[in-house]
């Protein structure tokens, strides 16, 4: 199924909101298997505001393959991706922004925080 304006095939999400119809190569899936175990204080902490539903009803993922990335969390009812950064995002922009472009094509919005704003501006 394609959508106008958007190349290539347009990911399907299930019932339960889960991306269907790509491909996962297996070191992905054991990637993502691994940073959801060694989430870092920031995404501990932003993730225990995301879970379960919290926000209006929305379910978020987190470290979900999207077109070959891993993003850190995604809510597909709402069409974003939220990714927490350290430091070493300063020396990967241009890959960052290509991770973007990507998952803009897909229609989902890329919201970007540093981890010490989720450390000093969360409840938890």
């Amino acid at each position: 199924m394609m959508r106008r304006g958007v190349r290539g095939p347009r990911i399907g999400v299930d019932l339960k909101g889960i991306v269907t119809g790509q491909p996962i190569p297996e070191e992905k899936r054991i990637t993502a298997r691994q940073l959801r175990k060694d989430m870092t204080e920031a995404e501990r902490r932003l993730w225990e505001l995301l879970r379960d539903g919290q926000i209006n009803g929305h379910r978020f993922r987190r470290q979900q393959a999207i077109d070959g990335y891993i993003v850190d969390f995604c809510c597909h009812s709402l069409g974003v991706v939220i990714e927490v950064h350290g430091p070493v995002h300063d020396q990967q922009q241009e890959y960052d922004q290509a991770r973007d472009k990507v998952l803009s094509a897909r229609g989902l919005t890329v919201l970007r925080f540093k981890n010490q704003e989720v450390i000093e501006d969360s409840p938890v």
